[in-house]
């Protein structure tokens, strides 16, 4: 999948895990769509590659590109990771809810992720498509309208929290 999707994917699941929790919304939000780019360090012409170009290009010389980074063990580093540098929850949910966003829509493409690195098996769904392609357009469109309905649910909710709280 496209940058763009795996953003509108990471937003997706960071607003649905905001309607579902109380953790604050902009934090989740903002660390789900950073978690949504995470795993494509290890390819070089990514949004997140582009940034750290010598870090991708180590990455992908030591694992590949959907190894490591597009895997289990890799998710258990990252929480690990999280749980030590952030004491907000907020934070490492919406960064873990991004990768997991991430990995799934890289699921619905033919060529899968390495979920269960380091074994040698690819995991994707029966029906996938390719990057880039008429799908994955309808599949960011159908992203974005859940998202729109969300953030309006969402932003309802704490706007009537905040009114609330300003009466005394």
């Amino acid at each position: 999948m496209k940058g763009k999707t795996h953003v509108i994917g990471g937003v997706t699941l960071g607003l649905t895990v905001v309607h579902l929790t109380d953790l604050d919304p902009v934090v989740v939000l903002a660390s789900s769509l950073v978690g949504s780019l995470i795993p494509d360090i290890c390819h070089s012409g990514s949004k997140i590659g582009k940034r750290m170009p010598i870090l991708s290009r180590i990455i992908n010389f030591v694992f590949g590109h959907r190894s490591f980074t597009h895997s289990i063990v890799f998710c258990f580093v990252i929480a690990f990771l999280a749980d030590f540098l952030f004491s907000n929850t907020a934070i490492k949910t919406g960064l873990l809810s991004g990768i997991i966003s991430h990995y799934i829509l890289d699921m619905a493409t033919k060529s899968g992720i390495q979920l269960f690195f380091p074994l040698n098996f690819k995991v994707r769904f029966p029906l996938t498509t390719r990057t880039g392609s008429f799908v994955e357009n309808i599949i960011f469109s159908i992203l974005s309208l859940i998202s729109v309905y969300l953030g309006f649910q969402v932003l309802s909710t704490n706007f009537s929290s905040f009114i609330n709280n300003l009466t005394p």
